[in-house]
């Protein structure tokens, strides 16, 4: 049987998230805010905010993927409950997420929210290090997508959604800190990275956790989650937020970003986690320190070059969803956590693929 799966918004990520799903097997349709027929696949139009149309559209497939802005989602994961769906998401915003997991505890089918880079794909490397530890004391998570050529004294550009970009800049963020879950602002805490040569500096941002807290909670010292970008630009963007109060608004704070910063075709996507703590070697109790470092490129997939942020995160949704159909999720209905996704299953996966260390890529993992 083949299995049908709706991409809702086709957008930079969901444009290939179609694509990739397409040539992995599946019969795929898609709905965006205009009918089109430049894709390999139907696409229709539909207002996502009218709930009882949209409802008869999900309702004629196996899983539905939205690549919509995260502010949409709440109206697409209830029509995916109600109709017994399977619901994917990219979404890192905590309140969305905190909703759907609300729903789960009716739902006859999987709800797998945050399943890009971050949270998603980073939960997986971070909780796939942990298991190999008999103690952990910390466990570090950092990503970032980032101009490969950077100008400017912000060296960034806004090849991700400016609203999720100004959300992980403003909203709380939950760690672990001393052993207990606290709240504690974003753009704090910086540090310095030094990798392939290049120095970056990060800092705390909201929601690259996922539940990660909840998970490892009362089992490490500290958890927390940082975003990577050039030196100098966390200094600005405090200045730009909080000393010229454009946090007051957030929507025009995005859309001045965006038209100083624009998308750019050349980018690289770093990852970076890393578990220290205690393990067994040769019988023995050491303390060791275990790193998974790597660098993304643009990438030639599905027939075109995509930006790394785009494929990084249309292949980690689209490998999650493999997974499912596969029987190889560890949980057939309810909500499902990024981190309980083994790490070796998603490699092996038509999509996931892209994402081991020595796949034709030019920066292999130190």
């Amino acid at each position: 049987m083949t299995h049908k799966v709706l991409v809702l918004g086709l957008g930079k990520v969901g444009s290939l998230a179609g694509r990739l799903l397409k040539e992995t097997g599946y019969e795929v349709g898609a709905i965006d805010s205009e009918e089109r027929d430049d894709f390999p696949f139907p696409v229709s139009r539909c207002d996502v905010r009218d709930a009882s149309a949209l409802a008869k559209q999900i309702a004629a497939y196996d899983a539905v993927v939205s690549c919509l802005p995260y502010d949409l989602n709440g109206t697409v994961v209830e029509a995916a409950v109600a109709s017994g769906v399977h619901y994917f998401d990219l979404t890192e915003d905590v309140a969305t997420a905190r909703h759907i997991k609300q729903l789960s505890a009716s739902a006859g089918c999987v709800l797998a929210p945050q399943c890009g880079l971050a949270p998603g794909f980073i939960s997986i490397v971070g909780a796939s290090l942990a298991k190999a530890f008999d103690e952990i004391r910390s466990i570090r998570l950092r990503v970032g997508a980032l101009p490969q050529s950077p100008r400017g004294m912000l060296g960034y550009a806004f090849n991700w959604s400016p609203e999720g970009v100004v959300n992980q800049y403003l909203n709380d963020c939950e760690v672990i800190h001393s052993g207990e879950r606290k709240i504690v602002p974003a753009m704090q805490n910086r540090e310095t990275l030094v990798i392939e040569g290049h120095k970056l500096e990060a800092f705390t941002t909201s929601g690259g956790l996922g539940t990660m807290c909840e998970t490892f909670d009362g089992k490490v010292s500290e958890l927390n989650y940082k975003t990577i970008r050039y030196p100098g630009h966390l200094d600005l963007m405090r200045f730009y937020f909080h000393e010229i109060l454009m946090k007051n608004n957030r929507q025009l704070a995005g859309e001045i970003l965006v038209n100083a910063l624009p998308p750019v075709s050349k980018d690289v996507v770093y990852v970076y986690a890393a578990v220290d703590g205690w393990k067994t070697v040769s019988g023995r109790r050491e303390h060791v320190l275990d790193e998974f470092v790597h660098a993304y490129l643009p990438r030639r997939i599905a027939g075109d070059t995509w930006r790394a942020i785009s494929w990084t995160t249309a292949c980690a949704a689209c490998a999650v969803i493999e997974m499912l159909f596969a029987g190889r999720l560890p949980r057939k209905t309810g909500f499902l956590k990024q981190e309980e996704i083994p790490l070796a299953d998603f490699l092996e996966t038509r999509n996931g693929c892209h994402f081991q260390p020595n796949s034709n890529n030019p920066h292999p993992s130190p």
